[in-house]
């Protein structure tokens, strides 16, 4: 072997040695996207075994290859069984696509079977001229039959699979084409490279349109999202109503565009207020479209407001059957500043904490979740009020806001915030409550909501 040889192999095999390069890393590529996939792919995995195979044969045909392996005798076993065996992941991929009819599916089994035996027979024996034509002729034969099933019309419209059928029939005309001269002992240019190359740019091009489209669905999905987070907020209230007794502030972070948080003020006099907290199980727009169910059930409840206990038995019986598994948790406080009380219930809800002077108080009457129970049934206490209390209503986003160890922020630092935020107004602690949660958590995982009520007289 001189250097002429090799320099004249290398010009030669030049175009196959680039191709065969290049439909490696496309089925490296392809192994990559199905390994990090969250949910396996198992059309992905067989097209990544196809290119990768086939690709890896163009180089062990090519003379430059051979030569500088000395034409091993495990490298031609090798060789040959993988020209053997390309059938395979080429079924796998045409079943997996749903690209086969039954009658195809079986004469490509069988080829697949009868290329199994040539590769295990190549590697026990070594290769053989016959072995080649035996598996030229069965190629040829699986090819004539899968034409038709590219051919045939379907039923559906669907473009992206006429795509992918008419780039696969050009690689199987080209690969007829080269398989017959082959037969026939004909020095025919191999074309069989080009016709898998169109095959790859008609799922490059399905791949392209697809994501196009996914790209158009989540911009039509994200502007969705913005309206019912417009939506979302326009059914929580502004602002407590200006007066002389009551200050409240509120704080409201969805984990996501929606929520299941709620809350909402009722007014039931000059001198008397409520105030509604709420919490949908589960996230995103299955809890926002509860949480809407929420208000319309507290809506109707208007003539209960200054009866915590009657005002959630009557929010259960309108939500029960009405969530689709889905449940409540809330809290409900009257105020009234005439009798300087509050009547207090709740339904599954993380305690209310009152601040007095420096000493932190947990508020507390519970009764079942709502919607869950129709037959529940709920309580209430009523407590008095001192100038200067200051009550906290929030839900469990709050409290469960996690570390990075899975420390929970917990009551207590919750309680100890509390009082450490005594001396703002109601809106600068409800601010500074919800930054020191923020500040905890790794990531916020939970839809984060706080209310400060002060009581000035």
């Amino acid at each position: 072997m001189n250097s002429a040889d090799v320099l004249q192999a290398f010009r030669s095999d030049s175009p196959y040695l680039f191709a065969g390069a290049a439909f490696i890393a496309i089925g490296l590529v392809a192994a990559g996207l199905a390994a990090f996939r969250r949910s396996h792919n198992l059309l992905l995995v067989y097209f990544a075994l196809f290119a990768s195979l086939y690709g890896l044969r163009l180089w062990l045909q090519a003379d430059i290859v051979k030569m500088t392996l000395h034409n091993g005798a495990f490298f031609l076993r090798i060789a040959s069984a993988i020209d053997y065996m390309m059938a395979i992941p080429a079924l796998l991929f045409l079943d997996s696509a749903g690209l086969l009819r039954k009658f195809a599916r079986t004469v490509l089994y069988c080829y697949a079977a009868a290329g199994i035996l040539l590769a295990l027979t190549a590697i026990a024996l070594g290769p053989a001229a016959r072995l080649s034509t035996i598996n030229r002729w069965i190629s040829i034969l699986a090819l004539v039959f899968l034409i038709p099933d590219l051919l045939r019309k379907q039923a559906s419209s669907n473009s992206d699979l006429v795509a992918i059928r008419r780039g696969l029939l050009v690689f199987v005309v080209f690969a007829l084409f080269n398989n017959l001269g082959g037969a026939a002992s004909l020095d025919w240019p191999n074309l069989e490279p080009i016709g898998f190359a169109v095959f790859l740019a008609a799922l490059g091009y399905v791949a392209a349109r697809q994501t196009r489209q996914r790209d158009h669905q989540l911009k039509e999905i994200q502007k969705e999202l913005e309206i019912a987070r417009r939506i979302q907020l326009s059914i929580l209230p502004a602002e407590f109503p200006e007066g002389p007794h009551f200050k409240v502030a509120a704080r409201y972070v969805p984990m996501t565009s929606v929520a299941g948080d709620f809350y909402d003020y009722v007014l039931t006099g000059p001198d008397r207020a409520a105030i509604l907290i709420a919490d949908v199980s589960g996230h995103g727009v299955p809890a926002a479209l509860i949480a809407s169910m929420v208000k319309l059930a507290a809506g109707s409840q208007r003539p209960n407001a200054d009866r915590p206990s009657q005002f959630l038995s009557g929010m259960n019986a309108a939500l029960c059957g009405n969530t689709q598994g889905q449940f409540v948790t809330a809290a409900y406080v009257h105020l009234d500043s005439q009798t300087a009380s509050i009547r207090y219930a709740a339904a599954g809800h993380p305690p209310m904490l009152r601040l007095r002077g420096t000493s932190v108080e947990e508020v507390e009457e519970n009764g079942l979740i709502l919607a869950a129970f129709d037959f529940a049934t709920y309580s209430e206490i009523s407590h008095q009020l001192n100038a200067g209390d200051r009550l906290l209503l929030y839900t469990d986003g709050i409290i469960e806001a996690a570390n990075k160890t899975g420390e929970f922020f917990g009551r207590e630092r919750l309680a100890m915030l509390l009082t450490e935020t005594a001396c703002s107004p109601a809106s600068e602690a409800a601010t500074k409550i919800v930054e020191k949660v923020q500040e905890w958590s790794v990531e916020q995982e939970d839809d984060l909501t706080v209310i400060v009520c002060d009581f000035a007289s």
